[in-house]
């Protein structure tokens, strides 16, 4: 667990900057945080989060699909939230 934890804090740097690279000068409002749980539930506890911070603000989260047969047919991180969110999708 600790080897993992440090390859993240190696990783956050680069994905930070990747992030900003892509989103800066875009005109929307975003924000890199780093979590720990299960990746539905993080994203799902977030978007509710600046639903609570911005009332009559509309909330996004926008995932990729994935291309493997198995999380079409099980499911992925993509359909998790959708499913289980407790705000309208």
């Amino acid at each position: 667990m600790v080897e993992m934890e440090a390859a993240f804090d190696e990783l956050e740097p680069e994905l930070r900057a990747q992030a900003a690279g892509q989103l800066c000068g875009r005109g929307a409002d975003w924000e890199f945080q780093r979590r720990q749980g299960v990746i539905a539930e993080e994203l799902i506890a977030v978007a509710a989060g600046i639903r609570d911070a911005r009332p009559g603000q509309g909330v996004v989260i926008v995932i990729g699909s994935s291309s493997h047969a198995t999380h079409r047919m099980v499911g992925s991180v993509a359909v998790s939230p959708a499913r289980h969110s407790p705000v309208p999708s």
